[in-house]
């Protein structure tokens, strides 16, 4: 949680939108679990009434996008908080109260088929948003390629202390062309960008809610898929995850938001698409210790990195610059990871 002082406008303000007297201010407060960003969440209560208020700094949050890309998803049929309040000038959200279900916990081997099914539901609405009524702007390569340059600033250099020579430069640029050129030749949809089991919240009897959609854009169709199915907090055989990516590229295909795509190239879709977020996710959770402080997110490079080996050597023998990655990376990278605190995966 951080440290900064709670705002005294933060509540006055939500209980004046809720048409509600001031009391006893302070004793309604309760924080509520956050993410990466520096917005901060707080729960209270009115009565038998709960609702959620956000503290999210206009100097740094989306905080127009999140109330666009929100109301675009409630218009699909997509279960979001609602907004109750809002003042953009100080970065005040009085929203819905979703609980605290996370679709994380939840998962195990006998639950995953069913919650999966919620989820790809959830995705095939999104899927469904036409780009001229989500104004949403391109996952382009400008975008891709700054989030795989993470992965040398952050990880490679800051976190491991290794500087490539020319030859690996030239390799990782060649490599992850490779990767941004296949995400750009795939149908393009709603990207919600972290669409993972945090960020899905179950709701109701059988539903689910999505949360922290502000960075949302238009881009590759199989982005979400993996950030559910490859997620950086849970882990599932292969042959399962396999079998759910061909699930979901029927229901595309069934409800006509998929031109006729082969099972092969859908899940080399899906794996390449997989090696662009995890190489990125590996820069970004190292920027999150070294710039920010939160050394939580180390706890999770292990199985990140798992994913980028697993599937790096899976195309290796077809994939000359595969097999290259994964040799830089086992013999230049592997030993500086052995030697870290996190190394063990969870």
């Amino acid at each position: 949680m951080s440290s900064r002082r709670i705002p005294k406008a933060l509540l006055p303000w939500a209980m004046s939108v809720l048409g509600l007297r001031d009391g006893d201010l302070d004793s309604h407060l309760a924080a509520v679990a956050g993410d990466a960003s520096n917005r901060r969440y707080f729960r209270f209560e009115v009565g038998s009434q709960t609702y959620v208020l956000a503290e999210s700094p206009p100097s740094t949050e989306k905080n127009e996008a999140f109330l666009q890309i929100g109301a675009v998803l409630d218009k699909a049929g997509v279960k979001v908080p609602a907004v109750l309040g809002v003042d953009l000038n100080r970065g005040f959200l009085l929203l819905e109260d979703l609980g605290d279900q996370q679709l994380w916990p939840a998962l195990n081997n006998a639950s995953a088929d069913s919650y999966y099914d919620l989820a790809f539901d959830v995705l095939a609405k999104m899927a469904a948003v036409k780009a001229i009524d989500a104004d949403l702007v391109p996952y382009d390569r400008s975008l891709l390629g700054e989030e795989l340059s993470r992965f040398q600033q952050w990880f490679v250099r800051g976190l491991l202390g290794y500087n490539p020579n020319p030859s690996e430069q030239v390799l990782l640029e060649k490599f992850f062309e490779r990767l941004i050129s296949s995400a750009l030749e795939q149908p393009s949809v709603l990207v919600h960008r972290d669409f993972h089991s945090r960020n899905l919240m179950l709701f109701g009897a059988k539903g689910l809610a999505v949360i922290d959609f502000q960075d949302a854009v238009m881009g590759p169709v199989t982005y979400d898929l993996v950030s559910l199915l490859r997620d950086c907090y849970i882990q599932w055989p292969l042959e399962r995850v396999q079998a759910w990516v061909r699930s979901y590229r029927e229901r595309l295909c069934l409800r006509g938001l998929l031109a006729h795509t082969d099972d092969a190239l859908f899940l080399r879709w899906f794996d390449w698409m997989g090696l662009q977020r995890h190489i990125k996710v590996l820069g970004t959770f190292s920027r999150l210790y070294l710039r920010d402080g939160k050394s939580n997110y180390l706890a999770d490079l292990p199985l990140v990195i798992q994913y980028v080996l697993q599937i790096a050597d899976q195309y290796a023998d077809k994939e000359p610059l595969f097999a290259d990655f994964s040799i830089f990376f086992s013999q230049r990278l592997e030993p500086l990871v052995m030697a870290q605190s996190w190394r063990k995966v969870k």
